[in-house]
């Protein structure tokens, strides 16, 4: 009995000890590496919010001063991923943790990931090519790969375009920097081409001069270069007039549905035959 008591005197003693040495450890914990710890989390948020702050100040900077859009919104989100990692660095290093195992332990990683992704890493390749070779900006209409759309925003990764039925497509780097780029946006006039058909009856001299009364008639068609309208094609069962005017970038479509709509109002009018198809039996 004298035993038994002495060997739970003893294991109490040894519980009590082992509870001692843990809340000593934690106490020793938080007095040093948890204060650093706090520290550290409390500078992190302060240096991130100053980050955001001052990269905000200089966006809007580089917009005053009319830099491009591009370069402006690429420029803002690199500074601030990069100061934001050099903070994450120093503070690591301020903890305790060694940054040197650390490194190598991302290098590892960086090397797996690498062979894994590299399709991602093709499209990285083409967002740097695109951001420094700039065939196209933000604001610019642009088809590629099947797509076409204004360019909302440029990413390392994907570029965003916005249709004209308000959709947005993603579209990969990789595959716009090596695929070709049609940008509607780049010069200041297009040109608007236009075919319209009339009966192998029909006088076409008449219906090339009402079809120029018609691009006269209209102030956004440039007088200079003159709209051109000529024979272009004889059909199965029409002469086929080929129209071209020039207009602003902007009234392109503008232009286009006016022509598709007075030219055949207006041959009709004066009775040029627009003919279709048809079969005899």
């Amino acid at each position: 009995m004298f035993l038994t008591d002495a060997a739970a005197e003893t294991a109490t003693e040894a519980v009590e000890v082992s509870w001692q040495q843990v809340l000593d450890k934690v106490i020793d914990w938080c007095t040093t590496s948890g204060i650093k710890l706090l520290i550290a989390l409390v500078v992190m948020f302060l240096a991130f919010k100053v980050i955001n702050f001052i990269t905000k100040k200089i966006y809007k900077r580089l917009q005053k001063r009319k830099v491009d859009e591009t370069i402006a919104r690429v420029s803002y989100g690199a500074l601030k991923l990069t100061l934001k990692a050099l903070v994450l660095i120093c503070l690591v290093g301020y903890v305790g943790i060694e940054t040197a195992s650390l490194s190598a332990v991302v290098a590892s990683l960086g090397v797996g990931i690498s062979l894994a992704v590299q399709g991602t890493l093709s499209n990285f390749a083409g967002g740097v090519i695109i951001i420094i070779m700039r065939p196209f900006k933000i604001g610019d209409f642009i088809t590629s790969n099947g797509e076409s759309g204004t360019v909302e925003d440029i990413h390392l990764f994907y570029t965003h375009i916005v249709t004209g039925d308000n959709r947005v497509v993603m579209i990969p780097n990789g595959a716009l920097a090596n695929n070709v780029i049609v940008n509607n946006s780049t010069k200041e006039t297009r040109r608007v081409d236009v075919i319209m058909n009339i009966s192998y009856a029909s006088d076409v001299d008449k219906a090339k001069q009402i079809i120029k009364d018609v691009c006269a008639a209209n102030e956004l068609i440039f007088k200079d270069p003159a709209p051109f309208v000529e024979v272009g094609n004889y059909g199965a069962s029409s002469v086929d007039l080929f129209i071209r005017v020039w207009c602003k970038n902007g009234d392109y479509w503008t232009v286009n549905w006016y022509l598709l709509a007075q030219i055949r109002k207006e041959l009709e009018a004066n009775g040029i035959e627009i003919p279709f198809d048809q079969l005899e039996v």
